[in-house]
């Protein structure tokens, strides 16, 4: 009997404390995860690494002069075509002296090179040329990494979400679902935008056809047209000066009296003296 009793007692205090246990499972698996992130990173070895892939943005700057522009436009309209590229912008300028294409053209990376040998090969004169390259490689393996990892994190979160125990617990956890959501976002945006100039480089091309120098007369009005012309502009010159005066008359008048005042006082005194 004694012994049956203090089996029950024993069952009464396993009851009494796993509720609270369980209250406290959901904070100690969130301080206990991010330990297991960082025991994972720790493990892997540089034999386990798949070879790194170099990440190269190219671009480049290339000014031809030609005989003939529009032969030449459509040789490079072809090079577009062949190599798979895209204008993304393109301007027609047209003055006395020159007509040229400001042209920026995105080409496959692989095919960059390709496509200015082809231009400098046509046989035309090369005016200006400015290649450069950026190793983005390291940017882009940190940004690939802290994505995987942000991924993870997300993953455990919503698991610790579905085993909270109460209100408080949820709304710290959606906190910081919500927080990695925007993270994930911007780094997948970043990685998005290097891909893109990895994958195409950036070539932009200006092709300059000099025109010949030509003496324009330019078109002078008739000696009647140029007469009456002046005419009326001197006409509502005056017009203009007469309504001046009657918009500033008291200010005129002022300054007339004053004038003759003085002149007045000074033909006194001068009259003055010679009595004297």
């Amino acid at each position: 009997m004694k012994k049956f009793i203090q089996i029950i007692l024993l069952l009464f205090f396993v009851v009494a404390c796993a509720p609270k246990a369980a209250e406290e499972a959901p904070a100690a698996d969130m301080v206990a995860f991010a330990e297991e992130d960082v025991a994972l990173v720790k493990s892997e070895t540089p034999d386990k690494l798949k070879p790194i892939e170099k990440k190269i943005i190219k671009n480049g700057r290339l000014g031809i002069k030609v005989k003939n522009l529009t032969p030449e436009k459509k040789y490079v309209d072809s090079l577009v075509r062949k190599y798979g590229a895209f204008y993304d912008q393109e301007n027609l300028i047209n003055n006395d002296y020159a007509v040229s294409f400001d042209l920026i053209i995105r080409i496959p990376n692989n095919y960059f090179e390709l496509f200015l040998n082809s231009i400098e090969k046509s046989g035309n004169e090369v005016s200006y040329k400015e290649i450069d390259a950026e190793d983005v490689t390291e940017q882009f393996v940190d940004l690939e990494t802290r994505l995987t990892n942000k991924r993870k994190y997300m993953a455990r979160y919503q698991d610790l979400l579905k085993s909270a125990r109460n209100v408080k617990e949820i709304l710290e956890i959606q906190e910081k679902i919500r927080a990695l959501e925007e993270e994930i976002e911007s780094t997948t945006g970043r990685l998005r935008y290097l891909s893109n100039q990895v994958s195409y480089s950036t070539l932009e091309l200006n092709i300059t056809q000099k025109k010949e120098y030509k003496y324009t007369v330019q078109n002078r009005q008739s000696s009647f047209e140029t007469f009456k012309k002046s005419f009326f502009t001197g006409w509502f010159s005056f017009v203009d000066f007469v309504f001046a005066i009657i918009e500033n008359w008291m200010f005129i008048l002022l300054i007339s009296i004053f004038i003759a005042v003085v002149i007045r006082y000074f033909k006194k005194r001068k009259s003055k003296k010679k009595k004297d």
